[in-house]
């Protein structure tokens, strides 16, 4: 696959993930992640491992406050990595932060990297 293909793939699967969070589907999000993900967010003060952590991290965070994300800007960063500037909103109020996202060869997110402006 050449660059340009894989970084459209990248980007496509950050939008899907967008797009599932915002309609609450944890389950569509969650098959968008390999069994092995990682989410790592330091303002929870947490990292999540595996698909049971990244669930638990989509319910409170995306279900249980509410959060509906808009993306503001989309970066491929080569063949299997993006990075995403994002606004959020919810129970929590507002937030802008950055998504780091890496994705294995099967095409699933593998790791993110989240971040608050």
């Amino acid at each position: 696959m050449n660059d340009v293909a894989a970084s459209h793939r990248v980007k496509a699967t950050v939008v899907a993930f967008i797009n599932a969070t915002n309609a609450f589907d944890i389950e569509r999000a969650l098959a968008l992640f390999s069994k092995t993900a990682v989410i790592d967010d330091p303002s929870t003060g947490c990292t999540f491992n595996e698909h049971a952590g990244v669930r638990d991290y989509l319910e409170k965070y995306f279900v249980g406050y509410h959060t509906v994300t808009r993306l503001l800007s989309l970066e491929g960063l080569g063949d299997a990595r993006a990075r995403a500037r994002v606004d959020f909103t919810g129970d929590f109020g507002h937030e802008i932060g950055i998504l780091l996202v890496a994705m294995d060869s099967a095409g699933r997110i593998s790791r993110i990297d989240a971040s608050l402006e």
